[in-house]
């Protein structure tokens, strides 16, 4: 068992992410191999797929969206990913535990007691899945029924309670639109069927290990996964990281040396990247975790957040630098920020 420096780690994480060279792979298949994209943003994984594709053009994930091979719904922590269609299926099951737990401590807690969740989440599929719409407006109806409760808490239950899947033209790059909701089982016509724990374990090794068992949980949002981990374990390599914490990984997965060259990337709002370890120095110091709290899309040099960017109304790419940087480095950043922008403007 051999230890990995943090900056054996960082080239790891920024190869399975496909973030040292842009791949000829399809939208899709990219999208599966990360296990999904962060979407709270509807523009953001369009970024995240321009970064780490050749070629890649907005009207390939719309189609995806469109035909439904692909779905943006509640998953991993709790917040909205872009997903296949295959993905949607397996993964959802895994979110309700704690889904369940954020309605019976979150701030809507006090306002759903003595409510039987159950019974109006079932009221609400038969809303939603009759007419897509709103989970406020699906809240109002329900309203009817339970009329000492509040609409906007009765939607919020419905959010949390039943696999919702957001409609296009939500997510849609040419446009958008407010988030109308109907059941994943009534979108995709299949019901839900939870994967295997030691397949999403070993996917996401795949696309961010090398990584301990509470790196797995906190990208994921379960936990006791350590059973899942040891069951692995014939399956698996093992390391330490400098602080000396056991480190899983898939024994034929791309380990590069801590001097790989790496090139500038941009990365949009909440990327996975910089939030799919419960140690996130691999990428980003702890003392710059507000920027990607805060939404803020970042810049990557040699691996490591050293800047935020931003689109103007105009559609410029601006750049908002947390270090000083060599003016060959600024170079660099600036050549990216230019291809982005043009392509942004395309």
């Amino acid at each position: 068992m051999g230890t990995l420096s943090q900056d054996q780690l960082n080239r790891a994480l920024i190869e399975r992410q496909m973030l040292r060279e842009r791949a000829d792979m399809s939208a899709l298949a990219t999208i599966e191999h990360l296990v999904g994209i962060q979407a709270q943003e509807p523009k953001s994984p369009y970024i995240g797929l321009w970064t780490r594709l050749e070629d890649f053009r907005p009207q390939e994930l719309e189609d995806l969206l469109t035909t439904r091979e692909a779905v943006r719904m509640l998953l991993m922590r709790g917040t909205i990913h872009l997903v296949s269609a295959r993905d949607a299926l397996g993964l959802r099951p895994h979110t309700q535990l704690k889904l369940d737990r954020e309605l019976r401590s979150g701030p809507f807690a006090g306002r759903l007691r003595n409510l039987d969740l159950d019974e109006v989440a079932e009221a609400g599929r038969k809303i939603l899945d009759d007419l897509p719409q709103g989970t406020a407006d699906a809240g109002k109806q329900l309203r009817e029924r339970w009329p000492d409760r509040e609409h906007t808490v009765l939607g919020n239950a419905l959010r949390n309670k039943l696999a919702l899947v957001q409609l296009p033209p939500r997510g849609l790059w040419h446009r958008s639109g407010r988030a109308v909701c109907t059941t994943v089982e009534n979108w995709l016509g299949e019901p839900q069927r939870a994967m295997d724990k030691e397949e999403l374990v070993l996917r996401y090794l795949g696309a961010f290990g090398p990584a301990t068992v509470m790196d797995a949980q906190q990208w994921s949002g379960l936990t006791k996964l350590t059973e899942t981990f040891n069951a692995l374990r014939p399956r698996l390599v093992t390391f330490r990281n400098e602080a000396g914490k056991e480190l899983f990984d898939l024994p034929d997965a791309p380990r590069p040396d801590a001097d790989t060259p790496l090139p500038v990337r941009l990365l949009p709002e909440f990327d996975n990247v910089l939030l799919a370890h419960a140690d996130r120095r691999r990428v980003i110091a702890d003392d710059r975790l507000g920027v990607v709290v805060g939404g803020k899309p970042t810049v990557l040099v040699d691996g490591y957040v050293v800047a935020t960017w931003t689109i103007t109304k105009d559609r410029a790419i601006t750049v908002d630098y947390l270090d000083n940087l060599p003016k060959s480095r600024q170079k660099a950043v600036a050549e990216e920020c230019d291809r982005l922008q043009d392509w942004v403007r395309a």
